[in-house]
């Protein structure tokens, strides 16, 4: 497995991803994980948000239709394209690597956003400890992910590789990215060990399935 192919599948899938998004072709997003990220940082009140790996914009434009004072980046330009034909809020290219390495020239922000957007191996745990230094004192991060417990199926409940899908789909997207599984504990530990404390774990229930959609982690720096 590589995170390189991470890389790799979402620049070839950006204009499908971005049609399915502003469509609103993905059930679990309408019916409970776009509401509940916005939610998890509206209770925040933030004055100046990052959107973490923004993709195609649409949780950044959200945001600054609330006024708030949004950056999103991410390492796909053709992403990043996409974000800026539409919304208030402002993009940039920058991968995880720039990020963990040196910043974002030293701007800081209320709230980091990270919305399913952590899928690495070795690359997760580096850009959380990273984290500290983009939060402004009292600031908070805020992730949402894939529900270990769901999301694992009838796998053996243990961090590691899996195979990506776009089960569910149009026929437009190709080539799907691996993606690093994490149990809940490992979260947790992780999160912990980057320099923050959780202060708020959220479970947002899919009200068809009567499961879990996602988990939501909120943060701060010690």
């Amino acid at each position: 497995m590589s995170e390189t192919h991470i890389l790799q599948s979402w620049t070839a899938n950006a204009a499908a991803w971005t049609k399915a998004v502003r469509n609103r072709e993905i059930p679990s997003r309408v019916r409970a994980t776009d509401a509940a990220i916005v939610a998890a940082v509206d209770d925040l009140k933030p004055r100046t948000v990052l959107d973490l790996g923004c993709g195609e914009g649409w949780l950044a434009h959200a945001l600054a239709e609330r006024g708030y004072d949004v950056l999103g980046v991410d390492a796909i330009p053709a992403l990043i394209e996409q974000a800026k034909t539409k919304g208030k809020a402002a993009f940039e290219v920058a991968g995880y690597e720039q990020i963990t390495e040196s910043g974002l020239g030293g701007r800081r922000f209320d709230a980091v956003v990270i919305n399913f957007a952590l899928f690495g191996e070795d690359s997760v745990p580096k850009l959380l400890r990273r984290m500290p230094d983009l939060l402004k004192p009292g600031g908070r991060l805020v992730i949402q992910t894939l529900h270990p417990v769901v999301a694992n199926g009838d796998q053996i409940y243990a961090d590691g590789w899996r195979k990506g899908s776009w089960a569910g789909f149009s026929d437009a997207f190709t080539d799907p990215a691996p993606w690093y599984f994490r149990t809940l504990g490992t979260w947790v530990t992780m999160i912990g060990a980057s320099g923050l404390a959780i202060d708020e774990m959220r479970e947002p229930v899919d009200p068809q399935t009567g499961k879990p959609a996602s988990v939501i982690f909120i943060a701060k720096a010690r």
